[in-house]
């Protein structure tokens, strides 16, 4: 029998529930820590990132009005579709960053696991009935804010995707993601885990490309709630948060560890008035 050819795989956008080619049909070359070549990724256009923002839009009723617990149980399963391919993500993160992979991978599974038990528990910790000098209930509750952009860390590029990722689905939001640039392969692999997880299609969007082609638009879009600037270089910040602030945009930095904080980061407080009766 004659030895066959392996089966190279093809990294692509994550739009939808679907992968998917940019509309320009442009890529961009992936290189190791050593810099060697290691592929091609999608280098996706601004119309793939509208296309994505729309996706998230359709989907964040759908994902708003499951129960926390429904939401909660889908979050595990992603670690658990990470767990079950955790071989194959260490492989991505050793070879787009080198050393640390095994540790990174449980990092970001560990993650998944512990904003899944925080989904049906932020009205009671977060929320409050505040005292009223008065006859009638006061009753502070948080809310999703609706579609998030994300800017992933540049390194590492697995966990720090997640690390935003996860507290913005744990509050019912919506996500468009914008890939670490120099590492890219490890967000798809993410991403399969993703669409064998229960995530309803448009829930999370994970794009790859140029950083500088993407971002600005992201941040500029007005169909997009609040973004995340986590991954944006110093440099850019001040232009970014411009972009944001004119369309009133709601900006966020991460934290210094996991918080339910970092959850309501992407909420709004609802406060209620109601009469106690007669």
């Amino acid at each position: 029998m004659s030895q066959r050819l392996g089966v190279r795989k093809t990294y692509k956008l994550f739009i939808n529930g679907a992968f998917a080619r940019s509309e320009s049909g442009r890529s961009y070359e992936v290189t190791s820590p050593s810099d060697d070549s290691v592929t091609n990724a999608v280098r996706a256009s601004r119309k793939d990132l509208r296309d994505a923002v729309k996706a998230a839009r359709s989907s964040w009723a759908k994902w708003s009005q499951m129960t926390a617990y429904n939401r909660g149980q889908i979050l595990y399963r992603v670690a658990e579709m990470m767990e079950a391919r955790r071989a194959e993500l260490v492989d991505e993160v050793m070879r787009a960053e080198g050393n640390g992979a095994e540790e990174q991978v449980d990092t970001a599974i560990d993650t998944w696991i512990w904003y899944a038990g925080w989904t049906d528990k932020l009205s009671q910790t977060m929320g409050n009935s505040n005292s009223v000098g008065g006859p009638y209930f006061n009753i502070t509750t948080p809310e999703p804010t609706g579609v998030v952009g994300i800017v992933a860390p540049q390194l590492p590029s697995l966990a720090g995707l997640v690390e935003r990722l996860a507290p913005v689905l744990c509050g019912s939001n919506v996500a468009v993601a914008v890939a670490s640039e120099p590492h890219p392969l490890p967000s798809i692999a993410l991403a399969e885990c993703l669409a064998t997880a229960d995530v309803p299609p448009g829930v999370v969007n994970i794009l790859t490309g140029y950083s500088s082609e993407l971002v600005p638009v992201l941040a500029a879009h007005g169909d997009v709630d609040a973004i995340d600037v986590t991954g944006v270089a110093e440099r850019d910040l001040a232009d970014v948060e411009r972009a944001a602030a004119n369309n009133v945009k709601r900006i966020v930095r991460a934290g210094e560890q996991r918080s339910p904080y970092e959850v309501t980061a992407f909420m709004e407080m609802k406060t209620v008035w109601h009469p106690q009766g007669p």
